[in-house]
């Protein structure tokens, strides 16, 4: 006989259908998790983000409906899951954040093409709706210069001084060829097992639609930003003199961090790890045996050849190699292992110098090999635990491979909790692996730590208390110990995304909480695989969520350390 589903339980079960339904009629892309293709491209013009934001408000007031006494324990804490997701997309829309469609990070134009090379293409009906999907572009990206007309018409807009960098991913895709695209990518690797003639059809036939609607859709998208949007485009970099003010601003830090504080609070937390990360970087550096300061470190780290990879294939043949190591420890520290695994490529060359210097997400990590003089060795290890495992790869897998999570916990991502875990991963499960070998590393570690403690400071200094893009910039150098241009590249990315940089080391911080207590309690009890086990389980939710459920494991163990043991 199957289990029993308590009526209210069923009912949010049924919102939750419906609402991810909607979801992902609207989603091309979602950082960090897997979006199937559609055949077509949603609607964005302003009539459907009125839509989206009556949708919405109506499955909050559902969700508020529901009596939470009558649900269980399990559904509470989903119902607590979804109701966040779903305020932030709110808000999203009340402030009308789809009138910016792309920052210095991400854009709209990228992703439609990122959701073709992520996809894994199994069968012919892929190709097919991969081919319908690219035919619509053209309107898709009407649309959504219409809507960034609305936005410029109100002030609303991506700064002027970041526009022409955003657009350099734009200019090198029109440079190519048909074939070149990463649009074009799955076709070249048609499975054998089709029939001849249907893959030289597939392949003509994506050639024939780039040529004639994705192209050409690109190549007005780009007239358009040069002649309409940056002439038009706010000199404004402060989120906070934008319009909704304060509030868009506070809105992004709830949306980012998923923790009720205020920017002032994060500022003055940002200041204090600030400090801690510098005197570790000091330690870590004379353990080298330099005897100068961290800028005089870092001179000489930049030009010592030993530190950087001389050709693209090295620097990714030492990630693999990283990353391999890293998995042969997994076993000590986990007791659940993905099934899934993951695949490490460049990033393409035309989103490259606009891009970070890696990304990961189901089935891959992406390592930046651009500008090489950029990339130090030392930095890789420190990456690779982030990016890839048991960072944001090994994360997202489990999440996905989770049976008993519904879908808006199991396929989507939090920046909050997925940042605050990879931060975890870089910060304490590399030196407890072992994962960094030399002092150099270890820098290279604090260095990192040290830029997203900074992030903090940053953030707030621009967009709340009227920093300029200069204080900014030489904050971010002189407080990290890394590359100027990698500097510029992050603020870029901080001014364009507001808020969004606030999700790492404070919610990493939220973990570090959470062990300290369970150590502190549980002892000698301490199982560090059951704790992370637990947190994996969790999937993308709230931080408060994360130590709630530590605090329950704790109260767990105890409650069966006091049991006799007759009754065990």
């Amino acid at each position: 006989m199957g289990k029993v589903i308590p009526a209210h339980d069923r009912l949010l079960s049924e919102i939750a259908r419906r609402e991810w339904q909607f979801r992902r009629r609207h989603f091309v892309r979602e950082l960090g998790a897997y979006v199937p293709l559609r055949p077509e491209l949603p609607r964005v013009c302003a009539e459907v983000q009125r839509e989206k934001l009556a949708f919405w408000q109506g499955i909050l007031e559902e969700l508020d409906a529901l009596d939470e006494a009558q649900l269980s324990e399990v559904a509470r804490e989903d119902r607590f899951v979804l109701r966040q997701q779903v305020e932030t997309f709110v808000a999203q829309q009340h402030f009308r954040e789809y009138e910016r469609p792309f920052n210095a990070f991400t854009t709209f134009w990228g992703d439609v093409a990122a959701v073709i090379r992520e996809e894994r293409f199994d069968s012919e009906d892929k190709y097919r709706t991969a081919l319908a999907m690219m035919a619509d572009v053209p309107r898709y990206f009407e649309e959504m210069m219409e809507v960034m007309k609305d936005g410029l018409a109100r002030g609303f807009s991506q700064p002027a001084r970041i526009v022409p960098q955003c657009l350099k991913s734009l200019e090198s895709f029109v440079r190519q060829s048909p074939a070149e695209t990463d649009y074009y990518k799955p076709f070249k690797a048609l499975p054998p097992q089709m029939p001849a003639a249907t893959r030289e059809a597939l392949r003509e036939a994506a050639l024939d639609t780039i040529r004639e609607a994705v192209l050409p859709a690109h190549e007005a998208l780009l007239a358009f930003m040069r002649s309409t949007y940056l002439p038009a485009a706010t000199d404004v970099i402060a989120a906070c003199d934008l319009p909704g003010g304060r509030a868009y601003y506070e809105s992004r830090l709830r949306e980012f961090t998923t923790l009720e504080t205020t920017p002032e609070a994060v500022f003055e937390a940002g200041l204090a790890e600030v400090e801690l990360c510098q005197s570790k970087m000091t330690e870590a550096m004379r353990e080298t045996g330099f005897s100068g300061d961290i800028a005089a470190f870092v001179k000489h780290l930049e030009t010592a050849p030993e530190f950087y990879a001389r050709t693209p294939e090295e620097l990714l043949m030492r990630a693999s190699w990283i990353a391999r190591r890293i998995e042969g420890k997994l076993h000590l520290f986990f007791g659940v292992l993905p099934r899934g695994r993951y695949a490490i490529e460049p990033v393409p060359d035309d989103i490259a110098p606009n891009f970070p210097a890696g990304t990961g997400a189901p089935g891959l990590f992406l390592l930046n090999t651009y500008d090489l003089p950029s990339r130090p060795l030392y930095l890789l290890p420190d990456l690779t635990l982030h990016e890839a495992v048991p960072g944001h790869c090994f994360q997202t897998a489990l999440a996905a491979e989770n049976p008993d999570r519904p879908d808006f916990r199991a396929k989507t991502y939090s920046i909050a909790y997925g940042n605050a875990w990879a931060l975890y991963c870089e910060k304490t499960l590399g030196i407890e692996m072992g994962v960094y070998e030399t002092p150099y590393e270890l820098f290279g570690m604090w260095s990192s730590l040290a830029l997203r403690a900074v992030r903090m400071v940053v953030d707030v200094g621009i967009h709340a208390k009227g920093w300029s893009y200069e204080r900014a910039l030489d904050y971010l150098i002189d407080n990290t110990g890394l590359h100027p241009r990698a500097m510029e590249a992050e603020l870029r990315r901080y001014i364009s995304w507001p808020g969004q940089a606030l999700g790492y080391y404070l919610c990493m911080m939220a973990i570090e909480r959470a062990r300290a207590r369970a150590e502190n309690a549980l002892k000698s009890d301490f199982d560090i695989r059951a704790f992370h086990d637990r947190i994996m389980g969790l999937g993308p939710v709230p931080m408060s969520l994360v130590e709630d459920s530590i605090d329950a494991m704790i109260a767990e163990k105890l409650s069966a350390q006091r049991q006799p043991a007759a009754t065990r």
